[in-house]
């Protein structure tokens, strides 16, 4: 979880620092950006379900007595 968390700061970061360093112009540099948050959200959505599914899986387990 600390990986996950770790990996998603760092995307964030560097998303931030590659867009406040490449020149665009104003329009382009909110769609790029747009884009970006949207790419960084739907991984974050992916990953929350992803745990979710282990964490189900394991009460599922426990609840069983495996």
């Amino acid at each position: 979880m600390r990986f996950l968390m770790g990996f998603l700061i760092g995307l964030v970061i560097g998303a931030v620092v590659v867009i406040l360093t490449t020149p665009q112009s104003g329009k382009d540099l909110q769609q790029q950006a747009r884009s970006r948050f949207d790419d960084i959200m739907a991984e974050g959505r992916r990953a929350a379900a992803e745990r979710r599914a282990e964490l189900e899986n394991r009460l599922a387990d426990l609840k069983s007595g495996r």
